[in-house]
């Protein structure tokens, strides 16, 4: 064995619940290592999501890294339901207090965490492969893995298991101290990237009894849409003129508006699940992101969710360090979980109204339907969806730890200082 290294934290991946915790502990004077098997190109360019929620804005804006989110995002003040149609538009600020949404794509959040990491000399390990933990319920967890060939071990105090749903921390849980709830839905998302200006202004949701459309965008030249499709399908089923044809139908519309075409760049296809794990902390392993909970992309939470988790456990990391003091850290599950299942719900709901489920009936479109008029004519319904889409505040704790954080780094990014309730 060759390569032994001590640190105080061991991040297990490098997507955004990893990076940004590193980054929010460098803060606060926490060392860390992360380690992450994908090579740095592929954890840079690999697309994503890009609903960036107020409390997530707030968060990255006030711990130094939302200057090129600040000015490449876009604001969104709203979202488009349209059904039957016609389109209705959800208004954000009006029903929500002023607050908003920012799209501002997933591997753009991970390329300004790498910056940010590598400009004060942070060690990112890529491509560390066979990565296995050991000792995790005892005072000297250690991480091996292998990297070039050869095998390295990583002492540390604690360990953040931030590897997504398929990584190796999970796992690595004994049997019985966990329990997994989850439900594998029958639905697919085919998604891809149309070379073409923005059709819409901001985001539609599409309800069509062929099935669920979605227009986003990345950047002003880049359209993200989504097609609802078996989960099993292959991707060669799909032929760029298929897409169209469905695009067309199912964003149908009485109204003057057309979807602008362009040169499909990249295809995939994505099957939709809810998971969620309790407790997210076993002995001195810790869960975050993905590793912890998946939410059906509808309601553009996974991100989101990923970063809510960092934002408690790492003041609760920070200030263990600093005094001894645990009851932060003990509590770092029953902090994130229901805001999880809050958003699960919500993931649900959106699911449920807008997708042709499985063994749906005409009495369960007449229902699905009617669920959406209440929406869009009820003040109260409409609030519902955008309160909750927009995102809730972060816990008080994240927000006096992004607050000290700013200050400490002589930043000067504003972060809301609403409750969470």
């Amino acid at each position: 064995m060759t390569g032994t290294h001590r640190t105080q934290v061991a991040i297990i991946g490098a997507g955004p619940a990893g990076l940004l915790l590193s980054h929010l502990l460098h803060l606060r004077g926490v060392e860390s290592v992360v380690l992450e098997v994908r090579p740095r190109a592929a954890v840079k360019s690999t697309v994503r999501a890009g609903v960036l929620e107020q409390a997530t804005v707030d968060l990255l804006n006030a711990c130094g890294l939302g200057e090129r989110m600040s000015r490449e995002g876009q604001v969104h003040h709203g979202i488009n339901l349209r059904f039957a149609g016609q389109t209705h538009r959800i208004d954000f600020e009006r029903l929500t207090g002023g607050r908003a949404i920012t799209i501002y794509a997933q591997h753009e959040v991970l390329r300004d965490l790498i910056h940010a990491a590598e400009s004060a000399g942070r060690e990112i390990i890529f491509e560390a492969q066979n990565v296995r933990l050991h000792d995790i319920d005892t005072s000297h967890p250690r991480v091996t893995f292998t990297r070039r060939g050869e095998t390295e071990e990583l002492h540390c105090d604690l360990i953040a298991g931030c590897d997504g749903f398929h990584g190796v921390c999970r796992p690595s849980i004994p049997a019985g101290v966990i329990e997994c709830f989850q439900c594998q839905l029958q639905i697919g998302w085919l998604g891809m990237l149309v070379e073409a200006p923005p059709s819409s202004n901001e985001l539609i949701y599409a309800r069509h009894e062929r099935g669920f459309a979605l227009v986003s965008t990345r950047t002003p030249q880049i359209q993200r849409l989504y097609l609802q499709c078996d989960p099993h399908d292959d991707i060669a089923s799909w032929p760029d003129e298929r897409i169209w044809s469905e695009l067309d139908a199912r964003l149908e519309t009485r109204e003057d508006w057309k979807l602008v075409e362009g040169a499909i760049s990249q295809k995939s296809i994505v099957s939709m699940r809810s998971f969620v794990v309790e407790p997210m902390q076993y002995g001195k392993l810790y869960l975050s992101g993905d590793a912890a909970h998946i939410v059906p992309a509808t309601g553009a939470k996974g991100l989101n969710l990923a970063v809510a988790d960092v934002g408690v456990l790492a003041p609760a990391l920070a200030d263990f360090f600093e005094t001894g003091n645990r009851e932060a850290l003990d509590r770092y599950s029953a902090t994130c979980l229901p805001r999880v299942w809050r958003a699960q719900r919500f993931s649900a709901w959106m699911t449920s109204v807008l997708h042709r489920l499985p063994g749906m009936d005409e009495f369960k479109s007449r229902l699905q339907l009617a669920e959406l008029e209440y929406v869009v004519h009820s003040q109260v319904g409409a609030a519902s969806l955008a309160e909750n889409y927009v995102g809730f505040p972060l816990p008080a704790a994240a927000q006096v730890a992004a607050s000290a954080a700013a200050g400490e780094a002589g930043f000067c990014g504003a972060y809301s200082t609403y409750t969470y309730r």
